[in-house]
């Protein structure tokens, strides 16, 4: 019996020493948000409303934000290969290998690009025409009824596409909908035709510093909406309030 209690005794304190071994999960210090450059939204040079607005987030909670301008697909590789925290314009759970917060910080203002000629669409009928988007969107799993589609690799090529008959309609958010069509020598042979509304979030790293950005993430959020402190950003940038 009595050899008993000392093993078991030994036991413990081979746990304790595991236990006092492991480091203690400290607040980082600061977070690799990658995103795409979007104009007047996530700009290479730091400005922009999303770069202000997760700003006004992390920093006065000690995260410095650091801005990384990549492509949107590799903003996600940056993030599952460790050298980013979190990638910007994430529909919920768009990635499984990435962790999700409870708040937004917008809404993705969604919209079809076509042909005036064409027929209005609509989420019910857009699966009945060829729609295009840009390679890595994934508009086909919060569009109901869409499984006919192409990606492309860049907007400049949109307008002669829909020109020619090669596809019927672009899908995009309303900003980069605006930026193809301002390239157009007459607009008026266009239209914009508003499809959904959808939440855009940061897509954490599944990793400890990955997580505790996203407990700061919201515990921010929780007092910055309520309070209305993200409000003027968006008055300011000429854009609608998503709260």
């Amino acid at each position: 019996m009595q050899g008993c209690r000392w093993l078991l005794l030994v036991l413990l304190l081979a746990v304790g020493v595991v236990w006092a071994a492991e480091p203690v999960p400290t607040k980082p210090l600061q977070a690799r948000l990658a995103s795409e450059v979007w104009l007047d939204y996530t700009n290479a040079d730091g400005t922009g409303l999303a770069w202000e607005v997760l700003r006004k987030v992390f920093e006065p909670a000690g995260v410095k934000v650091k801005a990384v301008s990549v492509p949107y697909s590799r903003a996600i590789g940056l993030v599952k290969r460790g050298e980013a925290d979190a990638w910007v314009g994430s529909y919920h759970e768009e990635n499984a290998d990435n962790t999700y917060p409870r708040w937004h910080f917008d809404l993705d203002h969604i919209y079809a690009l076509g042909l005036a000629s064409r027929p209005v669409p609509t989420q019910e009928t857009l699966g009945q025409f060829r729609l295009a988007w840009v390679r890595g969107y994934d508009f086909n799993s919060y569009l109901p009824y869409v499984d006919r589609y192409r990606e492309v690799q860049r907007r400049e090529g949109i307008l002669p596409m829909l020109e020619y008959g090669r596809v019927d309609f672009y899908i995009d958010a309303l900003t980069e909908v605006d930026y193809v069509l301002a390239q157009a020598p007459d607009p008026s042979l266009f239209r914009r035709t508003h499809l959904a509304e959808l939440p855009l979030y940061l897509a954490f790293a599944k990793t400890p510093e990955g997580r505790a950005l996203k407990a700061i993430f919201d515990q921010r959020m929780d007092e910055l909406v309520p309070s209305g402190q993200l409000r003027e950003i968006f008055t300011r940038w000429q854009q609608p309030y998503p709260f």
